[in-house]
């Protein structure tokens, strides 16, 4: 591997464990280490990546760094990056699924953790006025919001997620499009190689194909059901991590009970806390639903990779799939235009989420409290998530 490649991996470790504060935080990040730094690739070629990875959905984070990676050193290097990226964090949240049933009844963790997991919601409600005040400009769009808080309200149905933002998209696009692309999509088609998109597909299908014919019973059954889950919401989430954590707590918690409000939120905060990608927060989510399910240590880790490698998947694919016809791509309005639909379609979900998960609240007005301080610290100060979280369990510590 040339030097060049090697040091470019060395930074990459680097930033793996100093990437604190989510996908806004990263950008700058990566903007003044790799581009200003190093000149791995150029400013523009940065922001285009970064478009980019807004455009698709998926771990925008992963798909951008994925992306310098490809662009620096071809296909070898970008899996390569994607590995040193994700592997650290997803690790200790695996780890930490392993370990909660073990610490979780003692009573001065329960205490400590009273006091963080409405700091947690707060950080989802800052998350859900930050989305809102971005992407809810047009009446359409905060129609499309609305819609989708009331039947996601309503139905509480995984399956209600791929509809609406179908929907949500299909809606924008075509009533903020005008009518002159035609040459454009038929070029843009025409680099398309049809069989990838199959590819790409089948691999769904064919996890939601076997989760439903193989056997209830079967060991085999809930990790195959778990891929067919996360991949799904792979292909789905539009906005990174932002959108994730309601999504996931909506279909997992709300919906299918494969773990506690306690245990999502107690796994959320730590996360907040470390360096790394959000969507490492799958990994603790993949561990504990086994481990709840009665599956020995070796199963929590294979669920924590299967959760992992499963909710990636289609990002890693995508970023890699659709950079060599990325300036055709960008310049198709309807693809534009339909995103619009889609982010207020995942404001909607958030909202959802924040209702249900403040709904436990009931009297507890110190949650309420610590909630909105949360809320208010993000807003008005500079303070990172990491350190919130911090102040969270020294509160509980001492009180």
């Amino acid at each position: 591997m040339k030097k060049r490649q090697l040091i470019f991996l060395r930074d990459v470790l680097i930033y793996t464990f100093t990437a604190f504060g989510g996908p806004q935080a990263h950008i700058a990040v990566l903007l003044r280490e790799f581009v200003e730094k190093r000149k791995y690739i150029t400013e523009d070629e940065l922001m285009e990546l970064n478009a980019l990875s807004q455009v698709l959905p998926g771990p925008s984070s992963t798909q951008t760094l994925v992306g310098i990676a490809w662009k620096v050193g071809g296909l070898r290097l970008a899996i390569i990056t994607f590995l040193i990226w994700i592997l650290p964090s997803a690790t200790i949240m695996c780890m930490a699924a392993i370990s909660y049933s073990m610490v979780a009844n003692k009573a001065k963790f329960a205490h400590v953790i009273s006091y963080v997991q409405p700091i947690a919601v707060g950080i989802v409600a800052y998350a859900t006025y930050t989305f809102a005040n971005k992407f809810l400009k047009t009446r359409i769009s905060t129609m499309l919001a609305i819609g989708s808080l009331i039947v996601t309200l309503i139905l509480q149905n995984a399956y209600a997620f791929p509809i609406l933002i179908l929907l949500g998209g299909i809606i924008s696009s075509a009533m903020e499009t005008q009518q002159h692309e035609n040459e454009l999509r038929v070029k843009l088609y025409s680099n398309v190689n049809p069989n990838k998109v199959a590819y790409f597909i089948g691999i769904l299908l064919f996890f939601a194909a076997l989760g439903a014919v193989v056997n209830q019973t079967s060991p085999l059954s809930l990790p195959i059901r778990l891929f067919e889950n996360f991949y799904r919401n792979g292909i789905l989430i539009f906005g990174g991590g932002q959108v994730l954590v309601p999504l996931m707590y909506t279909e997992f918690v709300e919906v299918k009970h494969y773990l506690s409000r306690s245990e999502f939120l107690s796994g959320y905060a730590l996360q907040q806390a470390l360096p790394g990608p959000t969507f490492s927060f799958t990994s603790f989510l993949g561990g504990i639903t086994l481990g709840n399910k009665g599956y020995s240590i070796w199963g929590q880790v294979i669920g924590s990779l299967v959760a992992v490698i499963g909710i990636n998947t289609p990002g890693l694919i995508l970023i890699l799939f659709i950079v060599p016809f990325w300036e055709d791509l960008k310049k198709i309005t309807r693809i534009k235009n339909s995103l619009s639909g889609i982010n207020a379609v995942a404001v909607g979900f958030m909202a959802t989420a924040l209702i249900l998960l403040v709904r436990p609240f009931g009297l507890n007005w110190t949650a309420y409290a610590l909630m909105i301080g949360t809320f208010l610290v993000l807003h008005f100060t500079k303070i990172k998530t990491p350190i919130v979280i911090i102040i969270g369990v020294v509160l509980g510590i001492i009180f």
